[in-house]
């Protein structure tokens, strides 16, 4: 579980203080620090699988993008500051973001072509409060990624099973795509990806 730590900070405050030297990763939520859980390595695998295909794919069709380490996305409507676990960064409009030089945080969707988060106990995080935040900041496509079947029922269904959400902006809200099973993957972002959701499932599995 997520633990808050419960004195509002600012988001100044955060970065100036988060993480420090614990080795710890953290997130702001309306000015509440939230230490993140240690992932598993499933979690892990399937993070470099994504980054992986990813970086191939920008990298085929020379498109200025990157994929960084520990960037931070800040919604300017609130105190919150999120680390995704896939973070693709359009770099040629980092020159426009005020809090890169200084703080590598980006605030605008122009720098943003696509974030994923890959689902830990936190689940209602990634479906519900990043999903707003995201929606609301004009992020252009955001995956969650349910490898475990964790979230709501409403989100995976009933029964529950392993699906990725591929969020799309259309007119300022998100259009959802739900994949299972050998469907591909398919993302406005990168319309040529080849790989299906069992794939990506399969990558948590070490198979």
């Amino acid at each position: 579980m997520t633990q808050a730590l419960r004195k509002l900070v600012t988001f100044d405050e955060f970065v100036a203080k988060y993480p420090d030297n614990t080795g710890k990763r953290y997130e702001l939520y309306d000015g509440v620090v939230v230490e993140m859980p240690q992932p598993t390595g499933d979690h892990e695998e399937i993070v470099v699988f994504l980054s992986t295909k990813i970086t191939l794919e920008y990298s085929r069709l020379n498109l200025s993008y990157g994929i960084p380490k520990t960037v931070l996305v800040k919604p300017i409507e609130n105190e919150s500051a999120y680390s995704p676990d896939v973070l693709v960064l359009n770099l040629a409009n980092l020159v426009n973001e005020p809090l890169w030089k200084k703080q590598s945080t980006v605030t605008q969707a122009a720098s943003i072509s696509l974030v994923i988060e890959v689902v830990s106990s936190n689940w209602r995080d990634d479906y519900l409060k990043k999903y707003a935040d995201y929606e609301e900041m004009g992020i252009p496509e955001y995956w969650i990624v349910d490898y475990a079947a964790l979230g709501g029922r409403e989100f995976i269904g009933n029964p529950k099973q392993p699906t990725i959400s591929v969020c799309c902006l259309e007119e300022g809200e998100y259009r959802i795509s739900k994949f299972r099973g050998n469907d591909r993957i398919q993302s406005p972002t990168f319309p040529e990806l080849n790989f299906t959701a069992e794939e990506i499932f399969r990558a948590g599995t070490g198979v």
